[in-house]
């Protein structure tokens, strides 16, 4: 008689050329690219999570879906893309079409329970579907240190796509945009480079915070409730 497998099945990543995405076999490297973004909202979430760094997507762009909630999709790369030194250089957002050739965000290590809690917000597979893609990654040097844009490595990452409502140009639901000014304000001071935060984000995001939102997106922050309708 043959013993069962109980060992869990591992995610298959979508593309190969990256190095294992794990230092602790245990835990999942997470790329946060919405709401998320906001640390103390992680640390809420997923209170066993350990923000690790800063990476850069390539071949994605970033949207808000029709749910009103961040999304990314996959993108067409421009032949003449600036590094992403050179990008990080440039503070107001003059190459945002660029820009749209990649997804920023911040990476936090994943325990097991923390990932199916994650995956219970972001309604998982109805409203987003867990992808592994490769990601540039910078590193922290530690959870309160700023990330600076050093030589990155190449990791495998846990990535939450929407490929249903992959459709740009929809307005973000009011408390959303009070929390992803707040993930904003945190990625800015790990090392997302501002040009990025101002050519692409703050298409979707304005510079609002504070008023009848606020209230209603600590709520969302400590537990999330799909306004969407979707699940």
């Amino acid at each position: 008689m043959k013993k069962k497998n109980n060992h869990k099945k591992k995610l298959k990543p979508t593309m190969s050329t990256s190095t294992s995405p794990k230092n602790d076999p245990q835990e999942t490297l997470y790329f946060a690219y919405g709401s998320n973004l906001w640390l103390h909202q992680m640390r809420l979430r997923c209170p066993s999570s350990t923000y690790v760094g800063t990476a850069r997507l390539p071949g994605y762009k970033w949207m808000i879906n029709a749910r009103g909630y961040a999304n990314i999709a996959p993108s067409s790369p421009s032949p003449t893309s600036p590094s992403p030194t050179d990008k990080a250089n440039q503070p107001n957002g003059e190459d945002n079409k660029e820009q749209d050739d990649e997804v920023w965000g911040l990476v936090y290590t994943l325990p097991p329970v923390d990932e199916a809690q994650l995956d219970r917000n972001e309604g998982v597979p109805i409203a987003y579907t867990k992808e592994i893609l490769p990601c540039s990654f910078y590193p922290s040097s530690s959870p309160s240190s700023t990330t600076t844009l050093s030589p990155s490595t190449t990791k495998d990452m846990l990535v939450y796509i929407d490929h249903l409502r992959a459709t740009p140009s929809y307005t973000p639901r009011k408390e959303y945009i009070v929390r992803m000014n707040k993930g904003i304000a945190d990625a800015l001071d790990k090392g997302v480079p501002r040009g990025y935060v101002e050519g692409v984000l703050r298409r979707y995001i304005p510079k609002e915070e504070g008023g009848d939102g606020e209230e209603k997106a600590l709520e969302q922050a400590r537990m999330f409730r799909d306004e969407s309708g979707v699940f």
